[in-house]
């Protein structure tokens, strides 16, 4: 049986934050022809890859699913295990931004199925959120997790942003040690990135807001890495941080190249060495569901060169890359090729060695992106 993971896409949102480039609308006015969208588009595919596949998670993201009632999400979650099969103890998993669920409605999505929760928190500066124009406060956000561990939630989630502009290293500090106080068994923090087509992208081109440098960024990458992982949690890839046997089983399956299917807008799905992805439009995906039963905007079959490369950066950014899978999967010329430039990042203890593993060392995860364009 194939493992796979499921990612569906709910774009609707009550507000729009000025460094989000995800596909996300602030209207309802579709909610439930989309739903019905969802469930055509996940019965047409379960006909084309459900056989002999094992469903190992469901992702939920968005767009704000959480602000979806518990109802609706169920209703996906039992289309899926209709038209699939799914692993008893399959992670699924549903993204929430505080102020938009009860203590209640948090009940409610553990009895939907939901069994893990992932909070975007993304600071506990007030100043910060502002900026950012997240609609919560530190206390709401802290409140969340708190609700979720009481109505049953173990495995919790929270992500967090750095780098932002005239962010100091002891804020960034504070950040990190208010996030494990709190009963979380999972970190995301990712670095501030200015993403074409963004509002901040536009305020920094209207010199409204300046960027800090990539040196600062990498300090406090590097400090990140190091406090977390002195406080309880493991570096399982570039941006993600877990407490034993905690790891996100669904981001694991796109670290280490398995197949994925995406259900919903701008959703992008991998599976048999191809790739495709849906139209970004929500009435434009409704519209092509209920023509023709797809709404795949592109696709492409990768060769096996592509998929090598694709194989070795996401192995490398994450927990490793096993040289023995590699053999296996496309033989040893990639690693005969690469062993000179592998023994210098060795000496430079920017990568290491372990049980047949190549896996960066935390200096080499801040400088990942560069070491890989030097591979052949």
């Amino acid at each position: 049986m194939k493992e796979t993971a499921i990612y569906i896409h709910i774009p609707f949102c009550d507000h729009k934050c000025i460094y989000c480039d995800f596909y996300s609308i602030i209207s309802y006015e579709n909610v439930s022809n989309y739903l019905s969208a969802l469930k055509k588009e996940i019965a047409n595919y379960a006909a084309q890859f459900a056989h002999e596949r094992k469903i190992i998670s469901i992702f939920f993201g968005g767009g704000t699913p959480s602000l979806m009632e518990a109802g609706y999400i169920g209703e996906i979650i039992e289309e899926v295990k209709r038209n699939f099969s799914v692993n008893e103890d399959a992670e699924i998993t549903i993204e929430t931004n505080p102020g938009t669920v009860t203590k209640q409605k948090l009940s409610e999505f553990k009895n939907a199925g939901i069994n893990r929760v992932s909070v975007g928190i993304q600071s506990f500066d007030e100043a910060d959120l502002k900026f950012l124009t997240r609609i919560h406060d530190s206390e709401s956000a802290k409140q969340t997790i708190c609700d979720a561990e009481e109505v049953g939630f173990e495995n919790l989630s929270l992500d967090l942003i750095f780098n932002l502009p005239s962010q100091t290293k002891e804020k960034w500090k504070k950040n990190l040690e208010e996030a494990i106080k709190l009963p979380i068994k999972h970190i995301s923090a990712y670095s501030l990135i200015l993403e074409h087509g963004t509002i901040l992208n536009k305020m920094v081109l209207d010199c409204k807001v300046k960027m800090q440098d990539i040196n600062h960024d990498a300090d406090l990458y590097e400090f990140t890495i190091e406090f977390l992982t002195s406080n309880g949690f493991e570096q399982y890839e570039v941006s993600n941080f877990a407490k034993s046997d905690f790891q996100c089983i669904h981001n694991n399956a796109y670290w280490h190249y398995k197949d994925s299917l995406s259900f919903g807008t701008s959703a992008h799905s991998f599976a048999n060495g191809k790739r495709w992805w849906n139209l970004s439009s929500t009435r434009f995906y409704i519209d092509a569901m209920n023509k023709k039963g797809n709404a795949v905007a592109g696709e492409e079959t990768l060769t096996q060169d592509q998929m090598l490369d694709e194989y070795v950066m996401l192995a490398l950014r994450s927990s490793g890359l096993d040289l023995g899978k590699l053999g296996q999967m496309f033989g040893n010329s990639w690693y005969e090729i690469n062993s000179k430039l592998i023994d210098e990042y060795v000496i430079q203890k920017l990568i290491f060695l372990k049980d047949n593993k190549l896996v960066l060392a935390a200096k080499g995860f801040a400088v990942c992106d560069e070491l890989l364009l030097h591979f052949k």
